[in-house]
């Protein structure tokens, strides 16, 4: 862990408006870091850098990190703590509305994306990034456990939903381990995860059309304890189900991503 982190301007505390929770155990801090893998030449990006408990390390590892911060407070105390890192660049703003797309044109090399993100923002966060994967070689998320076992569940499961579909359309999902409240201050009343994401080269079942997939994929998890006869009505019929091979009076937990995309691409044939 940095050293660099030290007491040269004292940091802000955390606000219940962003979801602060700020990472303070240095044996998860290095596991993270371990899990991570950064290297010099990575384009790495932190999302919500806090007080540095990552940021120190990484750029340890990597020699450079481009953070992305909200809270204007923490921004003046960031700069104090790697002002002696020449290639420590923050942006000040929202992932929500950050250009991920733009960041990695300026040289072309793909992002790895970390953070430690806030849980009030972590779904819509993530499908933001699904909406940039084509600029995302990876990455690594602490998370709210519960968030982290949608993303990598299995169909027929309770935690199998829209969230595990279209996250696991663009990318394999491994859920690494476990984080508990007192790693954090203050302590969140949840347990937390670290979770990979790596969005794939070649999707393994490809739609015809994304927009419409996620459409289907919405209106199917619309109501989980109908049925897709119902769910699906006037999308699909029972009948088309039937000729996909996918009898009609199933929930939608139970659907594949590849019997999801067979619906939607039959639609759009």
């Amino acid at each position: 862990m940095s050293t660099r982190s030290s007491d040269r301007s004292p940091m802000p505390r955390a606000r219940k408006r962003f979801g602060q929770n700020f990472l303070r155990d240095g044996g998860v801090i290095s596991r993270i870091v371990h899990a991570i893998g950064p290297r010099g030449g990575d384009r790495l990006i932190e999302i919500g850098p806090g007080q540095g408990a990552l940021t120190g390390p990484i750029l340890e590892a990597a020699g450079a990190l481009e953070v992305i911060e909200l809270d204007r407070d923490l921004i003046p105390g960031l700069r104090v703590q790697f002002y002696d890192y020449p290639d420590f660049k923050i942006h000040e703003g929202d992932a929500l509305k950050f250009d991920f797309h733009e960041l990695s044109q300026q040289d072309g090399r793909p992002l790895r994306v970390v953070g430690n993100l806030p849980y009030n923002i972590s779904t819509p966060l993530i499908f933001h990034l699904l909406a940039a994967r084509g600029a995302i070689l990876d990455m690594h998320f602490m998370l709210q456990k519960e968030v982290v076992e949608r993303l990598a569940a299995e169909p027929g499961g309770p935690d199998w939903g829209r969230l595990s579909v279209m996250t696991q359309y663009h990318c394999a999902v491994e859920s690494l381990f476990i984080v508990p409240p007192g790693a954090f201050v203050p302590q969140p009343k949840v347990d937390s995860a670290i979770v990979r994401l790596t969005p794939y080269a070649e999707l393994p079942s490809p739609a015809q059309d994304e927009a419409h997939f996620a459409d289907v994929v919405r209106v199917a998890f619309g109501q989980r304890r109908k049925t897709l006869r119902n769910n699906l009505k006037g999308v699909i019929d029972a009948e088309m189900l039937e000729s996909l091979g996918i009898d009609p009076g199933r929930r939608p937990q139970t659907l594949r991503v590849e019997e999801l995309v067979s619906i939607s691409n039959h639609l759009t044939e």
